[in-house]
């Protein structure tokens, strides 16, 4: 039986990319749903990443670790689940071969020629095994300690009908490389029972499940960003300031 943690190798040169410069970001992230305005707001909040399977031995652990993320306002949890281990005999149902891409790119930049589930990327730069929960936790803490002076965010929601976001970010400085702001959808939470692979006979509880990540723009940073982005239905919305090519995450925040 193949091990869940065993790497899977990539093909291709080491893409790994030089740090850019540091600079302070400030991102206005609004989803507006009507008249009525609520304001909420995060304080610089980091994202986590999961990289996860169904069909993975050594994944619940760090299933519950995220699960154990997703309730904390200062880390924006997310699990991406894989479809590289579909073949042992369980098709992971939340599945997606571009979040299996977007692992094997950290994988380059950090120099490395596999990926392993379970794997936690803090940040867009630190990574961890996603059932360690001791370094998960220090390098969130680590991460949180250093974003008074880097960056803020502020989330504002209001109720009603007609969803779309609203998002608005400036920068002290012009961003080398560029950034990608992309847009997150995820689902809170799904019970799956699972009657084949590695997993067999588990009924397992899933949190923060992504279902879609889109990058939607391009920015240098030179003038302050603004656009509203009309949403095919109600639910949490995650937007992410993230230097170009995967690099570190500059600037997150989340309406629910």
């Amino acid at each position: 039986m193949v091990r869940s943690d065993h790497p899977m190798t990539l093909e291709g040169k080491d893409m790994r990319l030089a740090p850019g410069p540091k600079a302070a970001v400030y991102a206005m992230i609004g989803m507006v749903l009507g008249y009525a305005s609520v304001a909420q707001a995060q304080t610089n909040p980091v994202v986590v990443e999961l990289y996860t399977s169904q069909g993975c031995a050594a994944c619940p652990p760090a299933d519950v670790v995220l699960r154990e993320l997703a309730g904390r306002e200062d880390v924006i949890a997310l699990g991406l689940h894989v479809d590289y281990w579909d073949y042992i005999g369980w098709a992971d149902s939340f599945g997606q071969a571009a979040f299996s891409r977007r692992q094997q790119v950290y994988a380059r930049n950090n120099g490395r020629a596999s990926v392993y589930t379970p794997q936690m990327i803090i940040g867009g730069r630190d990574e961890a095994k996603g059932s360690a929960s001791m370094r998960v936790m220090g390098l969130i803490q680590d991460q949180l300690a250093q974003a008074g002076s880097d960056s803020r965010v502020t989330v504002s929601i209001s109720s009603g009908a007609d969803p779309h976001i609203r998002i608005e970010a400036r920068s002290d400085q012009a961003l080398k490389p560029a950034a990608d702001i992309q847009l997150v959808r995820y689902r809170d939470t799904a019970q799956v029972e699972i009657t084949g692979g590695e997993n067999e006979g588990r009924t397992i509880t899933y949190h923060n499940i992504v279902t879609d990540w889109q990058v939607i723009a391009q920015w240098d940073g030179v003038r302050p960003f603004q656009r509203e982005i009309a949403l095919d239905e109600a639910g949490p919305v995650v937007v992410i300031i993230q230097e170009g090519g995967q690099g570190p995450i500059l600037a997150a925040a989340r309406a629910r």
